[in-house]
């Protein structure tokens, strides 16, 4: 009887979270910072009373005994994330989109002229189509005192000449020295001993296209005397590892749209906004000032606006989509690049802007390098520890979280259910939590690796550069990535059988505990299957299309002029939709702006015709300037949850997307 009172008073507190899940939202404003802080501090109190209860009631008492230790160690790990939770629930309590602030300031040096800017593309082993497509969205910036900078660390000839044919400056250096910070820096150090250096650099990864509008509306920020740099969102318009492999391309956003569309402009709220590398436009005299770009971590970026930020200059944030580029294609590139910025992280950690440095920092930038040291070091040390620790009861009956359902329906269940909410009502639904678990499970072995290496051994450590490009047209099976999760998966198979035949002979009793740790090792099965599943690639076809269908104008298919509508054009070719010609007709197709292109027919079908483009550089490049700068977001902004779990459904049932 006091089982099902306890039972029927957990049920209570979930329903009272469901409830307040269904009703805060028709009565608050995500924009406001009050209801935001209602929402968080809510969740924050939920969080307090889990821990309270985790740390009084559900560990081994103190002995020197393995249980003893594996229990209070795997507490601490969790406290140490729920300590990163609460820095980011405070942190979200705030939030500001300076869209109206740009709209405002336009032009605001006329009746002036306008500063001059030169747009760096700093680039290493990018290929020349990736290259290509860069320089076509830089030349095109509708900005009419501009200049493009090629700085090439690979030292290529037909770099050389592709950046002639778009009017750009190709720069070259003797040495490789820190990567692309010094790579940078070399290109600035020569703006600055011509004697008539720019007002503003602009810096592209080699791989990111700005949309013709970038510079006009970064620029407006820096109406304010006191902004040395401006960062905008990075947009993908190729679909990220996990999006790939687990067949969500059309349901589930990439992993960045919370941090660039949340985590940003809360941050910038708060005034700890920070460059993130490409897609940011700085002041040139500040970052003279400075000595340029930091080169002491592998996030340089970061450490910039640490040392603007020092100097007394601010790092402004621009919600809005300017650039567009390629995420890692691959998961290796993929979980390359998360080691290198949480390796980047740590090195700031243990260097002079540190959070305990004495130097002249503010506590919010002190606060701001906490955070990201916790958000790094601990969730994916947890999430390994999580994925593990049940085996130890299975095999080893060391039960390490000793607890009734009822208390963890209660204590647990009430406060993850509220947090879920919390992040949805704070982020407009862009948390999915088993896919998120899954992204952090990803990359969990070697970032928790790169913490550990980052914090103890800052010193170095090379720059790893993301390789974009390359043959991705077959399945690739990533089996070095994939084995530690095979690994886990079989042992908590095998163990689970075990456990649960032994239940009944050998295993002592240890009452709801091993209830607990049953629901923990299904889960566990699901996310290490899920993970196992986003390690065998798939093949990839993720050249940009333009936005939406648009009406064109055929010429050349017989008769008068025709009309048509066109959808997924490529600089390739595109579909025609509501005509039927002939394969090997030859025809004139005008595209917006009065941008005509040569076509020919390529295959017919029902409603449809397929052509294939015949280009020549200038219109090659006006196509490509129409594809990649201009529009909206290129990808999935939010996800549709119930879509998202269909897509992985039919992933785990077909094997394709």
């Amino acid at each position: 009887m006091l089982l099902l009172d306890d039972m029927g008073t957990s049920l209570v507190h979930i329903a009272a979270v469901v409830g307040a899940s269904l009703v805060l939202p028709l009565l608050l404003d995500r924009r406001r910072t009050l209801h935001r802080t209602l929402v968080l501090a809510i969740a924050a109190m939920l969080a307090l009373r889990y821990a309270w209860w985790r740390a009084t009631e559900t560990v081994a008492p103190f002995g020197l005994t393995l249980d003893w230790f594996v229990s209070w160690t795997f507490l601490a790990l969790e406290l140490a994330c729920l300590v990163s939770s609460l820095s980011v629930f405070l942190l979200l309590c705030r939030t500001r989109d300076r869209r109206g602030e740009a709209d405002r300031n336009a032009g605001w040096w006329a009746p002036g002229p306008a500063p001059r800017v030169v747009v760096l593309v700093a680039t290493y082993n990018e290929d020349e189509e990736v290259l290509e497509r860069t320089l076509a969205g830089a030349s095109a910036l509708d900005h009419p005192n501009l200049e493009v900078w090629v700085c090439d660390d690979g030292r290529r000839e037909w770099l050389a000449r592709l950046s002639r044919r778009f009017g750009a400056r190709y720069v070259t250096r003797p040495d490789n020295a820190h990567a692309k910070a010094g790579n940078i820096n070399h290109a600035l150090a020569l703006m600055a001993a011509s004697g008539d250096p720019p007002d503003f650099v602009a810096v592209l990864d080699a791989d990111f296209v700005p949309h013709r509008n970038f510079l006009r509306r970064a620029l407006a920020l820096f109406h304010a005397p006191d902004v040395a740099l401006v960062q905008t969102p990075q947009h993908f318009f190729n679909p990220d590892p996990i999006q790939n492999n687990l067949g969500l391309k059309r349901s589930y956003p990439d992993e960045q749209r919370f941090f660039f569309h949340e985590l940003m402009p809360a941050r910038d709220a708060w005034g700890i906004a920070f460059c993130c590398g490409t897609s940011s436009v700085i002041r040139f005299g500040p970052l003279h000032d400075i000595g340029y770009f930091p080169t002491s971590s592998v996030t340089e970026d970061f450490l910039l606006s640490l040392a603007l930020g020092e100097a007394g200059w601010r790092t402004v944030f621009l919600d809005e989509p300017l650039t567009e580029g390629l995420a890692p294609e691959g998961v290796k590139e993929y979980i390359c690049q998360r080691a290198r910025w949480c390796l980047g992280q740590m090195q700031i950690a243990r260097g002079p802007f540190g959070p305990l440095s004495r130097r002249r920092m503010h506590l919010r930038d002190r606060w701001s390098v906490a955070d990201a040291v916790l958000n790094w070091m601990f969730p994916f040390s947890f999430r390994i520890a999580a994925l593990t620790v049940p085996l130890l009861y299975w095999y080893g009956n060391i039960l390490v979280v000793d607890a009734e359902v009822a208390d963890v329906v209660s204590h647990f269940g009430a406060y993850y259910l509220f947090a879920i909410f919390a992040m949805n009502f704070i982020s407009d639904g862009r948390v999915v939590p088993l896919l998120a678990d899954i992204a952090q499970t990803l990359g969990a072995f070697p970032i928790a690796r790169a913490s550990y290496v980052g914090l103890f051994k800052p010193k170095g450590h090379p720059f790893r550069v993301t390789a974009k490009g390359g043959d991705r047209s077959r399945v690739v099976v990533q089996w070095a990535l994939m084995r530690p999760f095979l690994v886990i998966l079989v042992l908590t198979v095998i163990g689970l059988a075990l456990g649960l035949l032994s239940w009944r002979f050998e295993f002592e009793d240890a009452g709801d505990g091993k209830i607990v740790t049953l629901f923990w090792t299904l889960y566990n099965i699901l996310v290490l299957s899920l993970t196992i599943l986003a390690c065998i690639e798939l093949p990839r076809n993720d050249r940009r299309t333009s936005d939406v269908p648009e009406r064109v104008t055929i010429h050349g298919a017989g008769g008068a002029p025709t009309r048509a509508w066109i959808r997924g054009v490529t600089v390739s070719g595109a579909r025609l939709r509501g005509i039927e010609i002939d394969p090997g007709t030859r025809l004139s197709v005008v595209l917006r702006e009065g941008l005509a292109v040569r076509a020919e027919v390529t295959r017919r079908e029902a409603g449809s015709t397929i052509v294939r483009f015949d280009l020549d550089d200038a219109s090659r490049a006006a196509l490509l300037r129409m594809i990649h700068g201009e529009g909206a977001e290129p990808n999935v902004m939010r996800p549709r949850t119930f879509g998202a779990i269909g897509d992985v459904l039919v992933r785990l049932a077909t094997g394709r997307p």
